[in-house]
């Protein structure tokens, strides 16, 4: 063999061994990254407040509640106060719109909400609500009772998590 083809196959050797070197070496690819975006199911859970939104008394302990439920079940939980006249005509128009908007179970908490569920419930047989301290006689409105902030927060949470559904193998 030539001292020249000798050369040739000592440097495609040496390409070859480097070209293998590296790729053995070279990092895996890291994983994906977890997405920042807590993923929720595709379940809602409503409250209509009044002016105060979620700082006003009645409707805090709700709000935490359903928060608590949300955190541990993964129920998407909003809330929409009562805008401009805090009259039941008005209220009624937030009403529609959370019963119209795929809530699963819609809350009531303050005289005004309550009252715009006592009186709209009946427009929306397949919406369930919920009213704080208040008894109706609606066959879709559930009553919390209104004991103290603590009982409702639970019961609260009690309600919205079982909008979730069982995960296989729990039930």
């Amino acid at each position: 063999m030539s001292r020249r083809l000798r050369w040739v196959l000592l440097c495609a050797a040496g390409v070859l061994a480097a070209g293998g070197l590296t790729w053995w070496l070279w990092p895996s690819p890291s994983p994906a990254p977890e997405p920042l975006a807590r993923q929720y199911l595709d379940v809602n859970a409503c409250l209509l407040t009044d002016d105060q939104g979620v700082a006003g008394s009645a409707a805090t302990p709700v709000w935490a509640g359903m928060q608590d439920a949300s955190v541990a079940s993964r129920v998407r939980v909003q809330f929409l106060p009562v805008s401009g006249a805090q009259t039941t005509d008005n209220a009624l128009t937030f009403l529609a719109s959370l019963a119209q908007s795929r809530c699963g179970l819609v809350f009531a908490a303050g005289d005004l909400p309550v009252a715009a569920v006592i009186q709209g419930a009946q427009r929306f047989p397949g919406v369930r609500f919920v009213v704080v301290g208040h008894r109706t006689g609606a066959a879709n409105v559930s009553t919390v009772d209104a004991s103290g902030p603590a009982e409702i927060r639970s019961a609260v949470r009690g309600l919205v998590a079982a909008l979730a559904p069982a995960s296989p193998g729990t039930g």
